[in-house]
């Protein structure tokens, strides 16, 4: 029975032996690839290639969203639906507006920031292949490693793994879906 390969991973002691092989990897060629590491590398989205986030741009119109539907639903409870003049108050008092539809606002912002990180990420995922390496357990506390995908375009099992060993990585794992 041939076992399916996700992909291959390499394991590096240090950070900067891991965006130096991401960045080798990326000027190779391959582009279904993913770096993992105990802490946040800010240059190894540069070194993977990895575009920036669509996720400000949803946040933004999910804010405008939400200001503009408490605008709206104010406007059309005192204004169209139950109009009721209480003192001789116009019935479009704008400052009094601010406030709900700021909290709508901040609310629908918050959601879409929340949902659509969600979306994007993938989430939830309680399982991925690269779980199936024993030494992965080490990449929350001290290891770092890059893998890359077999989807990848480029990939070719002995080609590659080749050149992962050309990176000089501590070891080169095979990872099983």
């Amino acid at each position: 029975m041939q076992k399916k390969l996700y992909g291959l991973m390499a394991e590096f002691d240090s950070a900067t032996d891991l965006v130096d092989a991401a960045n080798r990897v990326r000027e190779a060629g391959y582009t279904k690839t993913d770096a993992f590491s105990p802490f946040p590398l800010h240059e190894i989205d540069e070194a993977l290639g990895i575009k920036r986030s669509i996720l400000p741009v949803l946040v933004f119109f999910g804010g405008l969203t939400g200001l503009c539907l408490g605008i709206g639903l104010q406007v059309f409870v005192h204004y169209i639906d139950y109009p009721l003049n209480v003192g001789g108050r116009p019935f479009l008092s704008w400052p009094a507006f601010v406030p709900p539809s700021y909290e709508l606002t901040i609310l629908l912002a918050g959601f879409t920031a929340v949902f659509g990180m969600l979306f994007l990420n993938g989430l939830p995922r309680p399982y991925h292949p690269v779980f199936n390496v024993p030494r992965f357990a080490l990449a929350s506390r001290e290891k770092f490693f890059l893998l890359v995908e077999a989807a990848d375009p480029k990939y070719d099992y002995d080609e590659t793994k080749a050149f992962l060993g050309e990176l000089k990585p501590q070891e080169v794992f095979d990872v099983e879906e």
